[in-house]
């Protein structure tokens, strides 16, 4: 996983409440058995018309948001249900991180897990950067999390995240990885463990002659 510590890019606004993980990700994209081309499905519906061509109202389609690293979502953003597919494509599209004020909880967890960075803000902060990223010509931010500070021109916004989340994301481990670092630890509990319950441990299987 792609660590994150401090990003530079343009960022896109899509201030809709509510937006649910079947928006971000519609169903017809959950039956291939990996997750290849995810890309292609975040915001189908909105990206491409009926007939299968770019949407060009929709705002990552614009000339002054296409290839956007980070997106200014509105409240509550990944609700519905908790499909990690929607993740995995906004991580494929090149989304690195998603401002906004409030976030789904299985949906925040799988960006954490994923490498997707969550920013919370207050709303003060978030209108004020609203406002600098509706002009095109002032929508590129910096977005430290070693800092805990978006730059956006002139302005610097401070946000917070959890000690875990900081140390995960910016160490580029998702959850298997994070532990692997206790693994002398779970070895030594797990000896201790048999030691005291050896009939609990399954035997070892001789190999088929």
């Amino acid at each position: 996983m792609e660590s994150f510590k401090q990003v530079s890019g343009v960022v896109a606004p899509l201030p809709d409440a509510n937006i649910d993980t079947d928006v971000i990700m519609p169903k017809q994209f959950l039956k291939g058995i990996d997750r290849q081309g995810l890309d292609k499905g975040v915001f189908f519906d909105r990206r491409f018309t009926a007939e299968g061509e770019l949407n060009a109202d929709f705002i990552l389609n614009q000339p002054g948001w296409q290839g956007a690293t980070f997106l200014l979502v509105g409240p509550n953003f990944g609700c519905g249900s908790s499909r990690e597919h929607a993740v995995w494509g906004l991580r494929q599209l090149g989304i690195r991180a998603l401002i906004g004020t409030s976030f789904a909880g299985i949906f925040d967890d799988n960006c954490q897990k994923n490498g997707v960075l969550t920013v919370s803000l207050d709303e003060g902060a978030y209108e004020r950067l609203s406002q600098l990223v509706a002009n095109p010509d002032s929508n590129t931010i910096t977005v430290s999390l070693e800092k805990g500070e978006i730059t956006a021109g002139a302005a610097t916004l401070v946000f917070s995240v959890s000690a875990l989340k900081r140390a995960m994301l910016s160490g580029g481990e998702d959850a298997i990885g994070w532990t692997g670092q206790y693994l002398a630890d779970i070895e030594q509990f797990e000896a201790r463990h048999y030691a005291g319950k050896p009939w609990l441990k399954r035997p070892t299987l001789n190999p088929r002659r």
